[in-house]
């Protein structure tokens, strides 16, 4: 099965990422996802099941720590062919 993470944490600083933006971004590129997507106000990333599910499971923890006082996510599953 596929997976599809959207993500957003918070609060936001347009001046530069917060620590908490940047290690949920470590946690992304870290992980052997596919499609991974950074950006200011929203980020995505595909992978497999278990790979998606256990960079949600990092991305949480690691971006509390680091003072995300709220993280958005939604999860879908994803067909083969759809990008």
């Amino acid at each position: 099965m596929r997976l599809r993470v959207e993500f957003t944490t918070e609060p936001f600083d347009l001046d530069e990422a917060p620590a908490h933006a940047v290690a949920a971004r470590q946690v992304v590129e870290a992980a052997e996802l596919d499609g991974v997507d950074v950006g200011p106000f929203g980020n995505t990333a595909e992978g497999g099941a278990e790979a998606v599910l256990s960079a949600v499971d990092a991305l949480l923890r690691k971006s509390l720590a680091a003072g995300a006082t709220r993280i958005s996510l939604q999860v879908n599953v994803i067909g083969e062919g759809e990008k």
